[in-house]
């Protein structure tokens, strides 16, 4: 029996609403927490779109939050508009999505659906979003002077820790922070600096004032609390960012990435304990952010190897995390991963990862990127995976958003 057969075989067909329906059903029935959907690349449209299928089928079996690859505080302003606030949508789209993403197309039709939705549910119905994202780009980082200023502000005078007193001057200059060369040099990073390390005593003396005093400020005050807890995160994680950056060796790419993934991991988990008692959620990142097992990132000439959020969600909520990795590729190469899933599939498909694994033959590898930042999922990846959905239907062109 030749391997097309057998995959056909294992394929759920989503050519239409109800097989997506039956499809997802079958996955819920473990009862996740936390639903990840991965992408291969960003800018593909017809990765968001598909999400925005998905997320109303979650909507109708009780998932009551949607989290996005995007920074954790502009996510806020997203929030605020879906949840009725005032504002209108380009403005939101532009200020409420970093990294440009709010001219990906799915994402303005996300967020007009979710206010259009929120507008007649009650408030313990509503869909609420968030971000997972770090404040980092992908060249740089920039100082923690926003967050732990955000802390000092929030906290009463008389908790604010003596060591917090010279704060302005062990910031210095932004631009000190955000030179791009650090990416590359780590010898221009100040990530280690007798400042910044005096920073950091002050950022974790700032999150232990602050939760040394959550019994009467929290009940208070449960918004402002738990942004200021975020920003507390925040400030401690870029300050360790900034430090991977500062020390070179052969490792110092899989750090940095692993502190990104740290970060997000907190921001995921600080939404799973706040939407608890509403409903699980629905996060949509790229595949290499999600991926249960060790995740592969091509630099320059390297392979970077490094445990993303998705390892830290698994780690935490075993079976009641479930990932879902897409791909497509319209020209896949011969006697690849892609090429084998897109002669097995219709418009859409879903396989079932422990089949999927089971199936392919030792030979198969994996197809070149589709464009640049696409990165193809490997016959490895697939046990970091519940189950692969793949599209045959799109050109694989990305749409400009930055």
């Amino acid at each position: 029996m030749s391997t097309t057969i057998t995959l056909h075989g294992i394929a759920r067909g989503l050519d239409d609403a109800d097989g997506l329906a039956r499809a997802l059903d079958e996955l819920l029935a473990r009862g996740p927490a936390l639903f990840a959907l991965g992408e291969p690349t960003h800018g593909i449209a017809a990765f968001p779109l598909l999400r925005n299928e998905i997320l109303a089928h979650l909507v109708e079996r009780g998932f009551r939050s949607i989290v996005l690859e995007m920074d954790v505080f502009a996510a806020r302003i997203v929030d605020d508009y879906v949840s009725g606030g005032a504002g209108d949508l380009d403005t939101v789209l532009a200020a409420g999505f970093s990294h440009g993403f709010g001219n990906v197309p799915g994402n303005r039709e996300l967020v007009a659906w979710l206010r259009a939705y929120n507008a007649v549910h009650e408030p313990a119905d509503r869909v609420r979003f968030y971000g997972m994202e770090a404040p980092v780009e992908y060249a740089g980082a920039p100082s923690p002077r926003h967050a732990m200023t955000e802390v000092t502000a929030y906290l009463p005078a008389p908790l604010r820790p003596e060591s917090g007193s010279d704060l302005d001057a062990l910031l210095g200059e932004e631009s000190e922070w955000s030179n791009a060369a650090a990416m590359y040099d780590a010898a221009a990073s100040l990530g280690n600096s007798a400042r910044a390390r005096a920073l950091r005593v002050i950022a974790d003396d700032l999150a232990s004032a602050l939760r040394r005093a959550a019994p009467f400020l929290r009940p208070a005050d449960p918004i402002g609390y738990d942004h200021a807890l975020a920003q507390a995160r925040t400030a401690l994680g870029l300050l360790r960012y900034h430090a991977a950056m500062a020390t070179p060796g052969p490792d110092r790419m899989a750090n940095l990435l692993g502190v990104r993934a740290e970060m997000m991991a907190d921001n995921l988990f600080a939404v799973l304990a706040h939407e608890r008692s509403r409903g699980p959620s629905l996060v949509f990142a790229h595949n290499v952010h999600l991926l249960r097992t060790q995740s592969t990132m091509p630099i320059a000439d390297d392979a970077v190897n490094w445990c993303a959020a998705g390892a830290f969600a698994a780690l935490e909520l075993g079976d009641r995390y479930l990932f879902v990795a897409t791909d497509a590729s319209p020209s896949s190469d011969p006697e690849t991963l892609q090429r084998l899933l897109a002669e097995a599939t219709g418009r859409r498909a879903l396989f079932p990862a422990p089949a999927l694994c089971a199936a392919l033959p030792a030979s198969a590898g994996t197809s070149t990127p589709m464009l640049p930042g696409h990165i193809p999922l490997r016959p490895r990846d697939l046990p970091g995976a519940d189950a692969v959905l793949f599209l045959a239907d799109t050109d694989g062109k990305r749409h400009p958003y930055w």
